[in-house]
């Protein structure tokens, strides 16, 4: 049997693991550098193939993984000088991992359907660590022959593969489900600094919710490490990314149409604190944007 070669856009802290991953488990590997070179070294020795247009791997890959950032990069990959709409073909297969607004997703879709390519949505969850260890999850919108397909390559990489419904619905669920992690993450913050100010042992609010139906991943995740260590890396997840998930999300509640306060408030919390310098850093942050608005004290430091 042929080995079956798999395209890869993204090289970053979750495309790398996904390449180790695939290398591992004897898929043939090529890849475009999306930005980053320092992460190519190890990839090349253990013999992947660098190809010069994305174009080129959808000419020469049976299917091609694009992990980038959203909506406009992968508009890019695809539409852009030397993209793979250019080198699309009948029976080539485009998984979409990125966290991507529905409205480009279906757009996409159908021009490189003009070409009789597929584009799957298989946005991904979880963390870079998860993905060098091979344990991503991810849930992908496809018809059950492409769902087929794809799934073992994405079992390479991912420990949970949900076929979550037809085409489109992977991005849907992703902006759902990140609606949800980053208003906890947001009120989190603010309920903290409301406590700071108020004068509450702050480590008092930490094990009484930490026991109560209040508990759960986000919060552990948001403020064991700050509290404890002063640490603001326990949810790998970045505030300026955040903000992009929550626009997408507010963009799709408008055009259903459906109200969407809390969806519209998290957003503008997560704009804020772009706004005050923090779109760089990891979202348990939001705490430093806090302290910042009320000048309270959340994050101990020596």
């Amino acid at each position: 049997m042929t080995q079956q070669q798999i395209g890869l856009v993204g090289l970053g802290m979750m495309g790398h693991g996904i390449a180790r991953n695939l290398l591992a488990k004897g898929f043939g590997l090529r890849f475009k550098a999306h930005r980053s070179r320092d992460t190519l070294a190890d990839l090349l020795a253990a013999g992947a193939q660098e190809l010069d247009t994305h174009a080129a791997l959808a000419r020469e890959c049976d299917a091609v993984i694009v992990c980038v950032t959203g909506s406009p990069q992968v508009e890019e990959v695809v539409y852009g000088r030397g993209g793979l709409l250019e080198g699309a073909r009948p029976g080539l297969r485009i998984i979409d991992c990125s966290t991507a607004e529905p409205a480009s997703t279906a757009r996409l879709r159908a021009d490189l359907a003009a070409r009789g390519a597929k584009l799957i949505d298989a946005p991904l969850a979880r963390t870079p660590k998860e993905a060098e260890e091979g344990r991503l999850n991810t849930m992908v919108g496809a018809e059950a022959e492409d769902f087929a397909a794809i799934e073992p390559v994405l079992r390479a990489f991912c420990e949970n593969i949900f076929h979550v419904g037809p085409p489109g619905h992977g991005h849907v669920l992703k902006l759902v489900n990140n609606m949800m992690a980053m208003s906890f993450a947001c009120a989190i913050a603010e309920a903290f600094a409301v406590a700071a100010k108020s004068g509450l042992d702050l480590n008092k609010l930490y094990d009484v919710v930490s026991v109560g139906g209040v508990n759960c991943g986000i919060f552990q995740m948001m403020a064991t490490r700050t509290l404890k260590e002063g640490a603001l890396d326990g949810f790998k997840f970045g505030i300026g990314n955040a903000r992009k998930d929550l626009r997408y999300y507010a963009h799709l509640a408008e055009t259903l149409p459906v109200a969407s306060p809390i969806g519209a408030a998290t957003h503008q919390a997560l704009v804020q604190a772009v706004n005050l310098g923090f779109g760089e850093h990891l979202i348990a942050s939001l705490f430093e944007a806090q302290e910042q608005l009320n000048d309270v004290r959340i994050v101990p430091r020596a």
